[in-house]
């Protein structure tokens, strides 16, 4: 087993881990105080071709695997976890679905720009009453002629507000169960009833819009079904595998901030005529949060692969995604206790570093979910 990155990986990790500190670092706290989506960052990102690592080179992305991909979430969330929150959402549930399950005149029209970096995607799936049964949906979908008439409120929506695109998931058959789930790709601009009614302040990643968007009889194309009529619950089940990893990704990133924040501040504070570094209680939580983050990356990594193999990566995909965004929230909130009193201010990062972990313990399906998937892949 060979843990060594492969030399295009490791190109592109440390092309992004560059721009990240010259580009990224420098405002983080400034656009998470100011609530800013910097969108100037994602056109720099695009610049790079970093906006579709992960579609293929056919379709305007860069034509990299699972692993590269969650390579370039680490290293965004080790700056901000907003920005790779933004990101995440653009690729793994605005993007991979249509090159899973578009057909070549919706991948050429719609994946394309978004690989592309032309502009961003959002995905909406929850709602105001599903929370975790996200199946539970009122959002509905009624044919008219050769039309899709939309009706429904979506809830906590990332990117909603900035996107050129949107995957919104529908009922068509009440009666189906979740074969009556379906997906329809809608364009916030020109499709007349789409309405964001709420972009929320939150705890924390407040530089990543998330949204409340409203349809009243929105009207979309018939060819704007994504797959078959039907097919909405199974394609937001294998997106979710993906996802999961890019969250597990992204928090692992959160993690190791808050990790080098720490790490550095205990080798620069004094206490007693030394570094607090060198005190037991110090290093001791240094070591820990090193532990935590390596564990998660392993498990990030390995789930990334066998997913790029091809395997089914329900299991490894929710280990992962449970474990990263425990430490994150873990090692984030030692990070504030070793810088003590500045650590709880704004003029330090770890504050930001333990906000935004909170988040990753909630999105794409909770702790207690994850607990759920990964009982029911071991037969429990």
């Amino acid at each position: 087993m060979d843990f060594n990155l492969p030399g295009e990986h490791k190109m592109v990790r440390d092309t992004v881990r560059e721009f990240c500190d010259e580009e990224i670092e420098p405002i983080a706290q400034e656009i998470e105080t100011e609530h800013r989506f910097p969108a100037e960052i994602f056109d720099e990102l695009a610049a790079l071709d970093m906006m579709g690592v992960p579609v293929s080179e056919e379709y305007g992305g860069l034509g990299g695997d699972q692993l590269m991909y969650a390579l370039v979430a680490e290293e965004l969330g080790r700056v901000s976890g907003s920005i790779g929150l933004s990101y995440a959402a653009h690729i793994s549930l605005a993007s991979k679905p249509i090159e899973m399950f578009g057909t070549e005149e919706q991948k050429e029209r719609w994946l394309t720009p978004l690989a592309e970096g032309e502009y961003l995607g959002s995905w909406a799936l929850t709602e105001p009453g599903s929370g975790s049964d996200a199946s539970d949906m009122d959002t509905t979908a009624e044919k008219d002629g050769d039309e899709w008439v939309i009706n429904g409120t979506k809830q906590f929506i990332t990117n909603a507000s900035v996107a050129g695109s949107v995957l919104v998931k529908a009922v068509t058959d009440s009666d189906a169960g979740y074969g009556g789930i379906s997906t329809f790709i809608v364009d916030p601009e020109e499709d007349d009833g789409f309405e964001v009614t709420t972009v929320w302040d939150k705890m924390g990643l407040n530089a990543s819009p998330t949204c409340e968007i409203q349809f009243t009889d929105c009207r979309v194309p018939e060819d704007r079904l994504l797959g078959e009529e039907g097919d909405g619950w199974e394609q937001t089940k294998k997106t979710l595998d993906g996802g999961r990893i890019s969250i597990a990704a992204l928090s692992t990133g959160i993690a190791q901030g808050a990790y080098e924040a720490a790490h550095e501040y205990s080798q620069e504070r004094e206490q007693f005529g030394k570094p607090i570094s060198k005190f037991d209680a110090i290093r001791n939580k240094i070591v820990d949060m090193d532990r935590k983050i390596e564990r998660s990356r392993l498990l990030t990594h390995k789930a990334a692969c066998k997913y790029d193999e091809g395997y089914s990566v329900s299991h490894e995909s929710a280990l992962a995604k449970l474990d990263a965004s425990e430490s994150a929230r873990k090692v984030s909130e030692d990070a504030v206790q070793v810088l003590g009193g500045y650590g709880y201010t704004e003029d330090f990062a770890p504050q930001r570093f333990l906000r935004d972990a909170k988040l990753m313990e909630i999105g794409e399906g909770t702790s207690e979910i994850q607990h759920l998937v990964i009982g029911r892949e071991l037969g429990l």
